[in-house]
């Protein structure tokens, strides 16, 4: 595993970084003390600017190579944690009660501290490294608001890359796809209006709940009968709600439940069959159904050449039998996706080995693939921005 040496010889301050960060995690856009964190190294590290505040509480450091090259690239990394009780037992815990590093975050952002440390010490290519610290990774929109703020076009970044630990790829590996490596997370909520009535004469009344049942089952029907087979949805209906009585058909009832899609046109077309088939269906029962669609983020969509790119670099640090170039995707929703509708780039998982999944509360970053991200990050911007 060609790990750099330079690298390999600053593993243990790293992981320092990483078991502080994972010590103390803040939420969405609340990551104050993190931020503060990030800008404090990059200021030590002699990067030639920080701003912040970028995206509310963002991050963004600039290292500029020898050369005169105007091509500017961007390397991403999220900062929030997520509000789950730590149960690791770990002597770095989370010291936040209700917060907890549960998706890796904290690895995330110390490995691309440890490159910008590196790239700013050697400087070894030509063009400008914008390195990307974001906030509100988990579900609050930090990618949308740092794209928002004008992060491309302040900059000039011309692609942007992304990078996520999976547990389940074994430590040392790499896995990538070319176009949709994780979903759209849409969400819907369906109001159902009957009308209520003594359980014993349903005869005057128009029962929601049956309306409801015949709902959850006619939307799997947009999945296994609309959508082309040999693309992807799913559906998932979660919530139901409705009636406080045993001997009460109530007035109302409430669907909820989330869409996972692979593509903006079946995004789209899932859209458009809740909305057309929740309202017809609760008609059908002389019933009332409103549907309300509420957008998540977008499919993460990462473009050929970048992806063949990376994909490249990768072998270059792992080994050609070490990364999977096609690998299925998740249905798990990312807002690196805001980025990567800005601009051309690519999203990578980097293997988290044998661990407890994401997400839980067990969960701990595999200090042990730091040296490899790290060259990850340093290997892709030398060569995409080669020195002359």
């Amino acid at each position: 595993m060609p790990v750099l040496n330079r690298v390999a010889e600053f593993h243990a301050e790293i992981t320092a970084w990483r078991r502080q960060l994972h010590a103390n995690p803040e939420i969405l856009y609340d990551v104050h003390d993190t931020a503060a964190f990030v800008e404090s190294k990059l200021r030590e590290f002699g990067v030639d600017e920080v701003v912040t505040g970028l995206g509310r509480t963002g991050v963004v450091g600039i290292i500029k190579g020898k050369g005169s090259s105007d091509k500017v690239i961007g390397l991403r990394a999220d900062m929030d944690a997520l509000p789950i009780t730590e149960q690791t037992g770990k002597p770095y815990a989370s010291a936040n009660t209700g917060k907890m590093h549960a998706c890796g975050h904290d690895g995330h952002t110390a490995m691309l501290l440890g490159a910008a440390r590196h790239l700013a010490e050697t400087r070894n290519f030509d063009g400008t490294v914008v390195v990307i610290f974001q906030p509100a990774e988990e579900g609050g929109g930090g990618g949308r608001a740092m794209v928002q703020d004008g992060l491309m076009e302040r900059f000039g970044i011309t692609e942007v890359f992304g990078m996520h630990n999976m547990p389940g790829i074994p430590l040392g590996e790499f896995a990538i796809r070319e176009g949709g490596i994780m979903a759209g997370t849409d969400q819907f909520a369906i109001d159902i209006e009957g009308h209520g009535g003594h359980a014993a004469m349903p005869h005057l009344a128009t029962d929601p709940v049956i309306v409801a049942a015949h709902l959850i089952t006619g939307l799997q029907t947009l999945v296994s009968r609309n959508v082309d087979p040999i693309r992807s949805a799913v559906l998932s209906v979660t919530t139901v709600n409705a009636g406080t009585a045993y001997n009460v058909i109530p007035r109302t009832a409430r669907l909820t439940g989330t869409v996972r899609t692979l593509d903006e046109d079946v995004r789209q077309q899932m859209e458009e069959g809740i909305k057309r088939l929740a309202p017809q269906l609760a008609q059908a029962f002389g019933a009332k159904a409103t549907v309300n669609w509420l957008p998540g983020y977008p499919v993460t969509v990462n473009a050929p050449r970048q992806t063949d790119f990376a994909a490249e670099i990768a072998r270059e640090v792992a080994g050609e039998e070490r990364v999977v170039a096609n690998v299925d995707p998740t249905m798990g929703g990312e807002d690196f996706a805001y980025m990567l509708n800005a601009r051309p780039g690519a999203y990578i998982f980097i293997g988290n080995g044998d661990s407890s999944d994401l997400h839980t509360d067990t969960y701990d970053f595999n200090d042990e693939a730091i040296p490899l991200g790290v060259s990850y990050w340093v290997r892709l911007a030398e060569r995409a921005l080669p020195a002359q």
